[in-house]
């Protein structure tokens, strides 16, 4: 297990636009945090109230957005127009090309959210959109599915042989996570504390695993994670 702290995460604060990147993105580049797998990005980013992300492109990429605070206000190509609240996540599938906005919904208070890119498993398809609401009760010591390659158990369904999880995990509160043989994971603690494989991390912190065959977590404290089951080989 190799731990990816928080502080030595790519940063760019552009008034508006407080981001911190996991991976390479943009004008920060570390060859040896390019990806893991086919995850390609983590962004956590914090939007001013009124701010956003103007109409861009994106094309054969699996986009996940997270959303802890706030309200993210969501319009593309496709005709969709929706706002993204806290406990809710949003996939979209670029496939053969994409245009879209996201903007934060309030004048008043800023919006707090990761933006989570996956490398698909197929190129050129229709672009998609979804979105789910999970509630704390559903990730409360648990990890819950949120996104996966079949959309299993009302999971956002992605194109990449990947799992997304969410918990949420406070005091005695623990999980396991088995990895099978071949399969890679990563863990993003998104808010408070917990220990994965008895490791301690915060929020920010990221802890990557290889021939792994357990992700353990526990002793949290307020701690909401993230966990990806991910194919080897890319």
């Amino acid at each position: 297990m190799k731990l990816r702290p928080a502080a030595e995460r790519g940063h760019a604060n552009h008034g508006w636009l407080d981001s911190w990147h996991s991976f390479s993105f943009a004008d920060y580049h570390d060859p040896s945090h390019v990806q893991f797998g086919p995850l390609r990005v983590i962004n956590e980013d914090r939007v001013s109230a009124g701010q956003g992300f103007g109409t861009h492109g994106h094309a054969d990429m699996e986009i996940i957005s997270y959303v802890l605070e706030g309200a993210l206000e969501h319009k593309d190509s496709l005709g969709t127009g929706s706002v993204i609240r806290a406990g809710d996540v949003q996939r979209m599938s670029a496939g053969h090309g994409v245009r879209h906005s996201e903007f934060n919904h309030s004048r008043r208070d800023p919006v707090h959210f990761l933006q989570i890119w996956i490398i698909p498993d197929v190129r050129g398809i229709p672009p998609e959109y979804e979105q789910r609401h999970y509630t704390d009760a559903d990730k409360r010591g648990q990890l819950r599915l949120v996104a996966s390659a079949d959309g299993a158990g009302e999971s956002l369904r992605i194109h990449q042989d990947a799992r997304l999880y969410a918990g949420l995990f406070d005091g005695p509160e623990q999980r396991q996570h088995v990895l099978a043989p071949q399969r890679l994971g990563y863990v993003h603690v998104v808010r408070g504390e917990l220990r994965v494989n008895g490791a301690p991390l915060r929020a920010g912190d990221g802890a990557m695993l290889q021939a792994e065959p357990v992700i353990d977590l526990g002793g949290g404290r307020d701690a909401e994670v993230l966990v990806f089951d991910l194919p080897a080989g890319m």
